[in-house]
């Protein structure tokens, strides 16, 4: 028996939110925070840190 077109859209949709909420996001998330460190940290190894 097969499945229905509208069961399999589900299933399809269901599985592109749970890429996107558990792998995308976190992932997309973490290497944005990571890319701004470490840019402000190769900004103070040129320019010295704030205050000086």
């Amino acid at each position: 028996m097969e499945a229905s077109p509208e069961t399999s859209s589900k299933r399809q949709e269901l599985t592109a939110f749970l890429l996107l909420t558990v792998a995308l996001f976190p992932i997309l998330a973490v290497s944005i925070v990571v890319s701004y460190g470490f840019a402000v940290w190769i900004w103070q190894m040129l320019n010295g840190p704030p205050g000086s």
